[in-house]
């Protein structure tokens, strides 16, 4: 008897288990279709030319020796090492223009 139950909670938990992992039902909404129109008068047609947008990933750089392909320092050269080494003219502030305590630089 207590294998029977055993066996029925297993099943009942596998079947439980199989319909949660289901994929719920994909259902897509019906639009409704405007009915063509007609028009008599002619619209004039406007050409518009797309610029592509001009986007860098290159990091921007002082770099004072040779650079890699994607504009980055390559830091295998001691001229690229030693500007590296050098102090950020960047000072971090907060909103109300004090000096933020997080960075380094801040916490002098």
């Amino acid at each position: 008897m207590k294998k029977m139950i055993s066996a029925f909670i297993l099943l009942i938990g596998f079947s439980v288990y199989a319909h949660a992992q289901a994929a719920p039902a994909q259902t897509t909404p019906t639009k409704a279709k405007k009915p063509a129109t007609t028009t008599t008068a002619a619209k004039p047609a406007t050409v518009t030319t797309a610029k592509p947008a001009v986007t860098s990933t290159a990091k921007p750089t002082t770099a004072t020796g040779p650079t890699k392909k994607d504009g980055t320092a390559d830091m295998r050269y001691k001229a690229n090492k030693d500007a590296a080494k050098t102090a950020p003219a960047t000072v971090h502030t907060k909103k109300d223009g004090t000096a933020d305590k997080r960075y380094k630089e801040n916490k002098k």
